[in-house]
């Protein structure tokens, strides 16, 4: 298995940009996740680990395209009605034979391979049935209604490029095309745990002071969502004198090692110094709003990703920093989160130099355009901001603020895809 080096996150500056975090994902990080060759019906989600081409053309012959009368197009009259004697019958899966259709129609169906000679099908309801005749209507055009063979993928044709995240039409294109089995590479071992001594498990008596854990149940969620095999480690305490030990029993079996809360300047965030205790650290703080304290660094040979305490800046950094460290760390194309453009119903001011998600509600204006409502609050500790909008307007850094009218581009959630 390729190894992380230990200058894989290296970066000199105070802040680093969105494009120079992608950068340094898609140029430094080596394919973690092996390969592995799976059945068709269980490889739904996971990531092409080759090129699949195709072992056949699809169609593998000339067929029809629909119920009808194949002919032969030069049998057919110029500008008038055609009678033409109907000479069989030929249904989707039998063989075509050697009788051609020279002179004579044949009662062909969906599917069925096209006679020796004929070229034209014409739809069953175009015709009328005349014993055993049809009269064919004049005006359709030569080839109408057959689908050559290969019309679709060509034999040795890609199919599915390396790197692709499987989709059920995928694993049909490729059924269709020969394969009952592809190779892909192994989901990612991804181990989460939550740190904070005022942290609860979901359900738990609350004691004095203490909130739930929130952020473990969004992330763990979201990373399987990616595609990830997800350890769910529970809670670390604020204890200085374990978090090393935790970190390097976390990085044993697992490609990533992925926190939340513990990485900013307070006194009880104990975090980095557990990672530099454990391992390699290299704080790289984000231009990015919100979010911008993000650790990363190396614990054995686990990536290590320390993400801020709050919930929002969470689900940010994790659409920025780790949906492409994923890609990148288990062989996927990364492919850009889906967005619109909107008009934007709010007024903001920002600064320059760093990029922002502002929390939006998506609605239809008086003249039918949509429009960017803004989430009334703004605290990257209001979880009820993502479930009571529809997506992130993302402000580039050399954006200064917002005016009613100007167009925003919008990020729906769940911001993945």
């Amino acid at each position: 298995m390729a190894q992380l080096t230990d200058d894989c996150f290296a970066f000199g500056g105070p802040l680093l940009s969105v494009e120079d975090a992608a950068a340094i994902i898609g140029q430094r990080l080596p394919v973690l996740a092996g390969i592995e060759t799976v059945p068709l019906p269980e490889a739904d989600g996971r990531i092409a680990a080759a090129d699949v081409l195709a072992g056949l053309d699809l169609p593998p012959f000339d067929n029809s395209a629909v119920d009808g009368y194949a002919v032969r197009f030069a049998d057919l009259a110029a500008g008038s009605e055609t009678v033409l004697p109907v000479r069989g019958r030929l249904p989707a899966g039998a063989a075509p034979g050697a009788v051609g259709v020279a002179g004579s129609a044949m009662r062909i169906f969906t599917g069925a391979p096209m006679p020796p000679g004929a070229d034209t099908v014409f739809m069953q309801e175009d015709v009328r049935r005349q014993g055993d005749a049809v009269a064919l209507p004049a005006g359709l055009k030569p080839g109408a209604n057959r689908r050559r063979a290969g019309e679709d993928v060509a034999r040795g044709g890609l199919v599915i490029p390396a790197g692709r995240r499987l989709t059920p039409p995928d694993l049909a294109l490729a059924a269709a095309t020969g394969h009952d089995r592809i190779a892909v590479r192994r989901r990612l071992r991804v181990a989460v745990f939550s740190t904070g001594d005022e942290l609860a498990e979901p359900g738990a008596p609350l004691r004095p002071g203490a909130i739930h854990d929130s952020n473990r149940v969004l992330l763990v969620a979201l990373l399987r969502r990616l595609g990830a095999a997800v350890s769910d480690l529970g809670i670390l305490r604020d204890d200085p004198a374990i978090l090393p030990d935790r970190l390097r029993g976390a990085a044993a079996g697992h490609d990533l090692i992925l926190t939340s809360g513990g990485v900013s300047t307070g006194e009880e965030d104990h975090v980095k110094a557990a990672v530099e205790a454990a391992g390699r650290l290299v704080f790289w703080r984000l231009a990015i709003k919100p979010g911008r304290p993000v650790a990363m660094g190396l614990v054995g040979d686990a990536a290590f990703v320390g993400l801020p305490g709050n919930p929002v800046a969470v689900y940010v950094t994790l659409l920025v920093v780790v949906r492409p460290l994923l890609a990148r760390l288990g062989g996927a194309l990364l492919e850009p989160s889906p967005s619109q453009p909107a008009r934007a119903a709010f007024r903001y001011a920002k600064k320059a130099g760093r990029r922002e998600y502002v929390r939006v509600s998506l609605r239809r204006g008086a003249d039918g355009a949509v429009e960017a409502v803004k989430f009334p609050r703004d605290g990257a500790g209001i979880l009820s901001s993502l479930t009571g909008s529809d997506g992130l307007a993302e402000l580039p850094e050399a954006v200064t603020g917002v005016m009613e009218g100007d167009r925003v581009e919008v990020f729906r959630h769940p911001l993945l895809w």
